[in-house]
Formats: C-alpha cells, structure tokens, sequence
C-alpha cells in the first residue's frame, strides 16, 4: 500500500488542457508538471460555443475542459464529461461553502470552480468622463466614444445585456422585447470598432477606449493603465464560474483527477487568481492572493449594484434559437 501510495503521488505522462485563452498561469503549471512528473499541453478557445462544438466532434485529445456553469449542464446531460467525483477528493474540504454544492452540479459530482466573475465595461476615462455604469457605453455609445468601442461576441452575454438595456428579462421571448433589442444591437454596431475577444492589450495600448468585458480582465487592464476602470451597469449584469471538468474520451484520466484536486489547494488557486485576476471558490485562498487584489474594486461588487446581478444561465433550446438568429443577423 506504501508503494503504491509513493507511485501515486509521483505520477508520470501527460495531462491536454482545453482552456479559454490568457486563463492559464505558467507557474501553476509548471508546479503541477514537477510535482506529479506530466508534461502538460493547453490549447485555447475562445467562447463556450467553440469549445462545445470542439468537444462534441469527438477525437480532440483533450482531458479537460473549463466550461462556463451556463453551459456545463450540457455537457452533462450530453455525456461529454466524466463523473470524477472532486466533492469527494482530498482537497474538496477547501471548498466555500456557496461553491459546494451548486445547481449546476449538485455535489460537485464533475467539476472543480477554476473562476469566477462578472460581466461588464471597462472605459479609459482619461476619452469619456460621463457614467460607466451603463450598459449606454455599448448601446447608445457617446460621441467622444464613437469608433473606439470594441464588444467581446460572447453570445449569450451581448444579448443579455440589450435585452436589460430596453427592460427585458433574460430568457424572454416577448416579441416586442426582443425586437427593442435585434433594433439596439444593429444600430448600435456602426458605432463599434471591433468584436474582438483580445481586448485587454487594445485597452493598455489605447487601440479601444472601451469594451464590454469581464471583471478579472479589467483589473488586468487598470494595473497597467490607472485611467482604466471598470462598469457595473446599472440596467443589470451577470455572473458566471468557469469550471474543470474531465472529458468522456480523456486518455489520463489519473491525471486528470490529479489537477482537479491539486487547483482545490489555497496556494494553487491563489496561483490561478493571481495569473487571471479573478475569484476562486477555494477557501483560505486570499492568504496567498497579491496585495493588489485585496479590495480591488473590480472583484468586489458595490452594495447598491448587488441586487443588479444576475447569474447566468442558458434559456430553454426554443429561446436560445431566437436569440442566435439575433446573434447571425448582428455577425453579419
């Protein structure tokens, strides 16, 4: 039993990550290869819908995924994904108690919380100097802002935030509604200068002045340019967890199950914060968190905006098909 105890703790071979990109901190995965003797590979996606549709074509090599809550319950039922069971591992004693046992995945019977954040703007205020608390930014952009505003084509979220904009509510399929809303995305486009999901180094280098955006990225964003801050807006927003999962076809599964445990570690989850600059769901965490996240204003959701957020999820297959014809008519 001692043997195979050692044997276990130094495992060897590899270990293919499927990660959104910019999300993957060097040094965790450097820590994991030399604890555990795997050589890891990460490829990166860039929406949920693209890592769905990757996964679901079968033979894509990888072992884990880090699927949005919105969309895990598709894996799942779907059987893309294996019951690795990480609310029963070692490190799951870490876990707070709000990411336990989620909705998404009672028990935590597939996934381990990577991160979690809100959706919002991020506005150079040094260009606009009027309230960024407004989903106006995008929508009905000011003029100093015209030509400067790139929008990040996560569906799901563009919708979700028009739809608020005119006083709907997500997974409506009022017609009116919804026609408020196809009207708002088509005029608003001119006025945009991108859809374009690297938005952070276009902020720093002053090639956007704003963006919608996730939290995580607009503190990565304002630390290397003061004049940047980030908008919760008022009409209302998300927020979402992203979460690692191990596919159905994995070829390491040990592996697999090796890193699901080892991110429930504090240390190794502050690494994951440090690197993306947004929450985790592992407690004791933020003894290892930098300074500079303490407080920071992007991760900490003021009083009068929290009954604003909303967190997301997908609506029933007939609504999310009205709102991707939406979606098509905007890409055009």
């Amino acid at each position: 039993m001692l043997l195979a105890s050692v044997s276990f703790a130094h495992a060897d071979g590899e270990l293919h990550i499927y990660n959104w990109g910019n999300y993957t901190n060097p040094e965790l995965i450097k820590k994991f290869e030399q604890k555990y003797n795997v050589k890891v590979t990460i490829t990166d996606y860039d929406s949920n819908d693209t890592a769905l549709a990757k996964v679901r074509q079968g033979g894509s090599g990888f072992d884990i995924a880090m699927p949005s809550q919105s969309h895990l319950p598709i894996w799942i039922a779907e059987g893309l994904i294996q019951e690795t069971n990480p609310g029963q591992m070692e490190n799951a004693k870490n876990l707070m108690p709000e990411w336990a046992n989620p909705d998404f995945d009672p028990g935590r019977k597939y996934s381990v919380p990577w991160q979690w954040g809100t959706v919002g703007v991020s506005v150079n205020t040094d260009v606009y100097k009027g309230d960024i608390n407004t989903w106006g930014i995008i929508f009905e952009t000011p003029d100093e802002l015209k030509g400067k505003v790139n929008v990040v084509p996560e569906m799901n979220d563009v919708i979700y935030a028009a739809i608020k904009y005119v006083g709907g509510d997500w997974c409506t399929n009022d017609k009116a509604v919804l026609k408020k809303a196809r009207d708002l995305l088509v005029a608003a486009k001119p006025n945009w200068i991108s859809m374009d999901y690297a938005s952070l180094d276009k902020m720093v280098a002053g090639d956007i002045s704003a963006t919608s955006d996730w939290n995580g990225s607009a503190l990565r964003q304002r630390l290397q340019k003061a004049s940047i801050h980030y908008g919760y807006p008022k009409e209302g927003f998300t927020y979402w967890s992203d979460n690692v999962v191990v596919l159905k076809e994995a070829k390491n599964v040990e592996n697999a199950k090796l890193f699901q445990n080892f991110i429930m570690d504090p240390e190794n989850a502050a690494m994951i914060s440090a690197f993306a600059r947004y929450a985790n769901g592992i407690a004791g965490s933020d003894a290892f968190m930098p300074a500079d996240m303490k407080g920071a204003p992007e991760l900490n959701v003021p009083e009068d905006m929290k009954s604003k957020a909303e967190f997301m999820r997908l609506c029933e297959p007939a609504i999310q098909e009205i709102y991707s014809k939406i979606w098509t008519e905007l890409q055009k």
